[in-house]
C-alpha cells in the first residue's frame, strides 16, 4: 500500500490527540433566518484561538448549511487545516480540486437524511471511489473515508490506497451498557487494525462530554472530529468554552 501519511506504530500512543471542530451547524443557524449571521468563519477563528487543531465542514448537495463561498473564506480566515467532508460526486470533486483543502473526507450522503447516518460502503463502491480518490491524492489533498469500524471496510480503504479512515462512532454513542462496551472494543480493535496496515485512524459522530473519554483513550486514534454537540453547548457557554472543555477531557483521557 502507498503510505501517504506517517502514522504511529501499532502500540504507540500519539502525543497529541487532534480535535477537529465541525462548524456546519453555525451555518445551519445562519441559513434558518437568511443573511450572514452567525458567520461560520467567526466560529473557525474562535476554534483556532482556543487551540483546536482543524476545521471540518460538509458541503452538501442541497447546501443546507455550509455554502460554496464559505470554503474560501474559512481557508483564508485561519491557519488551521480544512477537512472538507464531501460526497463522491463529480460536482464535489470539482469543488475540492478548486479549493484544495488540506483533507477531503468522503462520506455517504442522502438528501432525505438529517445527518450522516452511517459509514460509507467503501467495499461496495470501489469502482466509483477509485478515480475520485486518485484525483484528490494527485492534487495533494489528504483523502479519508468515513466508514464503519469493520474489517471489510478497512480492507477496502487499503485497496483504495487512502492514508486515513474516520470511524463512524454513532453506534457507540447511542449504545448503553454492555452494548456500548462492545462497540468501544470494536473501535479499539479496528483502530489497531488500521494502524497495523499503515492507515491513520480518526473517529467522530455523536461524541459528547459524557462519552468522549473512552474513545479518546484508544491509543491508535490520531484525531476526533466533533461538531453538533459543541455547537449546541456553545449556545449556553460560548464556543470557546465548549471547545476548551472538550479539549480538556480528551487530554485527560490520554
Amino acid at each position: 500500500m502507498d503510505k501517504q501519511s506517517p502514522v504511529a506504530s501499532q502500540h504507540s500512543r500519539p502525543a497529541h490527540l487532534r480535535l477537529g471542530v465541525n462548524i456546519d451547524h453555525v451555518a445551519t443557524i445562519r441559513n434558518a433566518r437568511g443573511g450572514d449571521h452567525p458567520d461560520p468563519v467567526r466560529a473557525a477563528q474562535i476554534v483556532a484561538a482556543v487551540g483546536g487543531d482543524g476545521i471540518t465542514a460538509h458541503l452538501r448537495e442541497d447546501r443546507r448549511h455550509i455554502r460554496d463561498a464559505d470554503l474560501a473564506r474559512i481557508q483564508a480566515a485561519t491557519g488551521l487545516p480544512l477537512n472538507l467532508e464531501m460526497a463522491a460526486t463529480d460536482e464535489m470533486l470539482a469543488i475540492a480540486l478548486r479549493h484544495r483543502p488540506h483533507a477531503a473526507c468522503i462520506v455517504p450522503e442522502r438528501r432525505e437524511e438529517r445527518t450522516t447516518e452511517g459509514g460509507l460502503d467503501a467495499a461496495g463502491q470501489h469502482n466509483r471511489l477509485a478515480p475520485i480518490v486518485a484525483r484528490l491524492a494527485d492534487a495533494g489533498i489528504r483523502v479519508s473515508l468515513f466508514i464503519a469500524p469493520e474489517p471489510r471496510q478497512i480492507e477496502a480503504a487499503m485497496n483504495l490506497c487512502v492514508p486515513v479512515v474516520e470511524f463512524h462512532t454513532g453506534e457507540y454513542a447511542h449504545a448503553e451498557g454492555e452494548a456500548r462496551a462492545a462497540e468501544l472494543k470494536r473501535l479499539a480493535d479496528m483502530a489497531a487494525l488500521a494502524v497495523k496496515n499503515g492507515i491513520e485512524p480518526h473517529a467522530g459522530h455523536g461524541l459528547t462530554y459524557d462519552n468522549v473519554q473512552p474513545v479518546a483513550a484508544i491509543p491508535q486514534l490520531a484525531e476526533l472530529n466533533i461538531g453538533h454537540y459543541l455547537i449546541g453547548e456553545a449556545i449556553f457557554v460560548g464556543l470557546d468554552a465548549a471547545v476548551r472543555r472538550m479539549r480538556e477531557l480528551m487530554d485527560a483521557a490520554r
